[in-house]
């Protein structure tokens, strides 16, 4: 294993966008989209069908679909 690839405790975690939790969802939206995403919006989503993993993370490219999908539809944006 190359030393960019092993594993370091001194490292923070990475992010996997595959599998986020809501709290983290919603502080990485906000910073990448230039708006405030609350934790509750992700979760009125998640309530409105919004697609989740089986242990309740959320895939950002699945979640990103979805939304598209909503908006095509004349739905909301996040949190609507």
């Amino acid at each position: 294993m190359t030393p960019e690839h092993a594993p370091s405790s001194e490292r923070t975690p990475r992010l996997n966008p595959a599998a986020m939790t809501i709290q983290d969802a919603a502080r990485l939206l906000t910073k990448a989209g230039g708006m405030r995403v609350d934790a509750s919006q992700i979760r009125a989503d998640i309530e409105s069908g919004a697609p989740t993993n089986a242990d309740g993370t959320i895939n950002l490219v699945h979640y990103a679909a979805w939304l598209v999908r909503e908006m095509a539809a004349g739905g909301g944006a996040v949190g609507d």
